[in-house]
């Protein structure tokens, strides 16, 4: 019953990622397209709980979701636009773009068809949260914090340039 309401929970989580991908891809308005790219985050997040790797789900959620989709939505709505509900046109590489997302399906299909069905699993670490965190963060914190100060940075900055634009009209 378990693994059938996985199974479930999983093909319900793929099509909402697919579809929102797709929205954010096909739709005109940028902004749309922004918060379908959220919905595609969480939908990941989701399948990384089916998963069992919830630390991998709470990043999924606090990195991508909660920074990078407010940075980019920002970003967008800090911008000067004439008209927002045509901003995301398409352009003439549409065709070269198929071309290439069509080939590296064929690649993924062709590598999945030659990988064995049974892996061995191996022992997994009882915890892995902290042994995550200090493999992450042992040698990497000087270089973790200055990207978060420079994302800091960038934010401000990003709110001092729309202020001035803003004060300028």
């Amino acid at each position: 019953m378990g693994s059938t309401l996985t199974l479930v929970a999983f093909w319900i989580l793929f099509v909402l990622v697919v579809a929102s991908a797709l929205a954010v891809v096909l739709l005109r308005n940028i902004v749309h397209s922004a918060l379908y790219l959220v919905l595609s985050f969480v939908g990941v997040a989701g399948i990384y709980i089916l998963l069992e790797a919830e630390f991998l789900a709470a990043v999924q959620i606090l990195v991508y979701v909660g920074a990078v989709s407010v940075l980019l939505i920002f970003g967008v709505m800090l911008t000067r636009r004439g008209n927002i509900r045509q901003s995301n046109l398409f352009n003439a590489f549409s065709l070269a773009a198929g071309v290439v997302s069509l080939a590296l399906c064929v690649l993924i299909i062709l590598a999945l068809a030659r990988t064995p069905a049974s892996l061995p699993l191996g022992s997994w670490p009882v915890d892995t949260v902290g042994a995550l965190a200090e493999a992450f963060l042992g040698p990497f914190v000087v270089p973790f914090e200055v990207a978060a100060i420079l994302l800091l940075v960038g934010i401000v900055g990003a709110i001092l340039i729309a202020r001035e634009v803003k004060e300028d009209k």
